[in-house]
């Protein structure tokens, strides 16, 4: 793959284009104290890019005593969790854009990249409006449409196949170990944004959002190249 057959960007939301990571952080935290669930940075670390009712199987996990919950009762705290989120997500503005994201998005648009948003969350058309950056994505895929979470890779090939891509004529960018398994199963070109360790199966890291920029990407495709000639 070069650097100029690349197409589309498939960007995740949470920790990649706003902070929402922190405000279900926030509300899944109201849940564990709910039910009785201690609240860790394992735990915090394993709900990044997983799902709704995922996100809620593993907290009940973590629940020391033996009570089952039922169905009905999923459902609910499910419920509780999200209207607790929206209260945090319409307070939102474009503060909440992390660094950097804004001239990147920017820098995409006017080179002519198609852009498509994977997220698990299914508020993240709502996000969007909130922090101002609806324009930018023509397409944002429908997790209650996929049949799978991450780390199958559906949501990534589904958001290809929405911008009329090959895979291999798309990257995607990611925050969570899980997202980055997602993009490589899908046989797209993955970024991932945090610790070298933790998304070390990425095709390249980024400390944070600020160093995500088209020249830098740029810049790895061809050291690669030079790397591959010598």
């Amino acid at each position: 793959m070069k650097f100029e057959d690349i197409k589309g960007v498939i960007f995740d939301l949470d920790g990649v284009i706003s902070n929402t990571s922190r405000l279900h952080n926030v509300a899944w935290q109201q849940v564990a104290k709910q039910v009785g669930a201690q609240w860790t940075e394992s735990l915090s670390n394993n709900l990044k890019g997983v799902s709704r009712q995922d996100s809620l199987e593993l907290i009940l996990q973590a629940v020391p005593a033996d009570h089952q919950y039922n169905e009905r009762e999923k459902q609910e705290l499910a419920n509780d969790k999200n209207k607790h989120y929206l209260r945090l997500v319409d307070n939102m503005t474009k503060n909440d854009i992390l660094p950097g994201i804004v001239p990147f998005l920017e820098s995409l648009k006017h080179n002519n990249y198609q852009l498509a948003l994977a997220s698990a969350s299914k508020n993240s058309s709502r996000v969007l409006e909130k922090i101002g950056l609806s324009h930018y994505f023509s397409e944002i895929v429908d997790p209650q449409k996929l049949s799978k979470g991450k780390p199958d890779p559906e949501i990534f090939t589904t958001a290809a196949k929405l911008l009329s891509l090959k895979p291999d004529q798309c990257i995607g960018i990611e925050d969570a170990a899980m997202g980055i398994q997602a993009i490589n199963a899908a046989n797209i070109f993955s970024i991932g944004i945090g610790e070298q360790d933790i998304l070390k199966d990425a095709d390249i890291v980024f400390e944070n959002t600020n160093l995500l920029t088209l020249n830098n990407i740029r810049e790895y495709f061809e050291q690669r190249e030079l790397r591959q000639t010598i």
